[in-house]
């Protein structure tokens, strides 16, 4: 009992010794690997461009909606909007996509990548892929289109290709209207139209 009682007690006198040797080891350790630190030196901050950030306030998801005059539903979405800073009328928005519910229950969605709206004007000129599809079986393609959003307006400044109930289109322009004498949407081709008639299939 006595030898192990001397053991257990020079054990504990040199955990004493080497524990406190180890701890300071340790510490200057830390010290040696750390980066010194300046006192008096101003704490890193971000550059920001604030004339950058001004420039570029907008909204994320925004979306505009209306009815025209003649009872037809327009809702504008677009994934980013920002307003144009030297016109507070004029709105610039990515990604769009304009959907026309007509009072015939007829739906026109036209989507692109950007569209330039102006308020006081009541237009919307959408350009970059622009892809136009109606729930009658047209779906269009062309570069650009100028829509209205007061009234049932829409026509493209250049080619469009596509597809219909009646076959591939192709040609020079294309407009939708309201038609007055039938009271209802009117889509019009023009300027050297190219039509590859697709009769449909009888039903088996």
């Amino acid at each position: 009992m006595t030898w192990e009682g001397d053991l257990y007690s020079r054990l504990v006198a040199w955990m004493k010794i080497i524990l406190p040797l180890a701890a300071l080891a340790l510490l200057s350790t830390l010290f040696l690997i750390s980066r010194t630190v300046d006192p008096t030196q101003k704490p890193p901050i971000a550059q920001v461009d604030l004339e950058q950030r001004a420039h570029d306030q907008g909204v994320t998801n925004p979306s505009f909606a209306g009815i025209t005059s003649g009872g037809d539903e327009v809702v504008f979405k677009a994934a980013r909007a920002r307003p144009d800073l030297d016109d507070p009328d004029r709105l610039i928005a990515d990604e769009v996509v304009a959907e026309i519910r007509l009072y015939t229950g007829v739906v026109i969605d036209i989507s692109a990548d950007h569209a330039d709206m102006h308020q006081g004007n009541y237009t919307a000129s959408m350009d970059g892929n622009v892809t136009i599809q109606t729930t009658t079986g047209y779906l269009i393609h062309t570069d650009a289109v100028d829509t209205r959003y007061d009234r049932l307006y829409a026509e493209t400044p250049g080619s469009v290709t596509g597809s219909g109930p009646i076959g591939d289109i192709a040609a020079g322009k294309m407009r939708l209207t309201f038609d007055e004498a039938s009271q209802d949407a009117e889509l019009l081709f023009t300027d050297g139209v190219k039509l590859i008639y697709k009769p449909n299939k009888p039903k088996e």
